[in-house]
């Protein structure tokens, strides 16, 4: 049974081929799962619609995502947080507590989109970057500081 993939699967092909699979296969698991279409020249033309729609609200949360980078570009927090010797921090500052100081500024970030490639454990100031969407990414200036006793 041929088939028009409305999304990427693996060793099948990718979104928009039209593959040629068991009828069982495509009865009991693409089509109910929908992630495929029978192929037919009105399904085709309805993949082609559902192409476009998917285009336009790629490029529209990309627009989103560039104005909020704008903004989130300009943005400064400090973590307060309490440290030993040598500027060693007892314990670490987390995406999640980054994510909780962007929240204290008015911006609504997920955790998950809070990119840190090692652990911050000692005072000063951090460049971390916002994964806003696959193609934009924000910087902001995280100032890791000491509290006074």
């Amino acid at each position: 049974m041929k088939v028009i993939l409305l999304e990427d699967i693996d060793n099948l092909g990718n979104e928009g081929d039209v593959v040629d699979v068991a009828s069982g296969y495509a009865r009991n698991y693409l089509l109910v799962k929908k992630k495929a279409l029978i192929s037919s020249q009105g399904n085709k033309k309805r993949f082609e619609e559902i192409k476009k729609k998917k285009a336009v609200e790629y490029m529209k949360s990309k627009g989103e995502a560039e104005k909020l980078a704008e903004k989130l570009n300009t943005v400064s927090v400090t973590s307060v947080v309490k440290a030993g010797e040598n500027e060693k921090l007892y314990g670490s500052v987390t995406t999640a507590d980054i994510a909780e100081l962007l929240k204290s500024e008015g911006y609504e970030i997920d955790k998950r989109k809070v990119v840190i490639e090692e652990s911050i454990k000692s005072l000063g100031v951090y460049t971390i970057p916002i994964k806003l969407h696959t193609e934009v990414q924000a910087k902001i200036k995280l100032w890791v500081v000491s509290e006074t006793v």
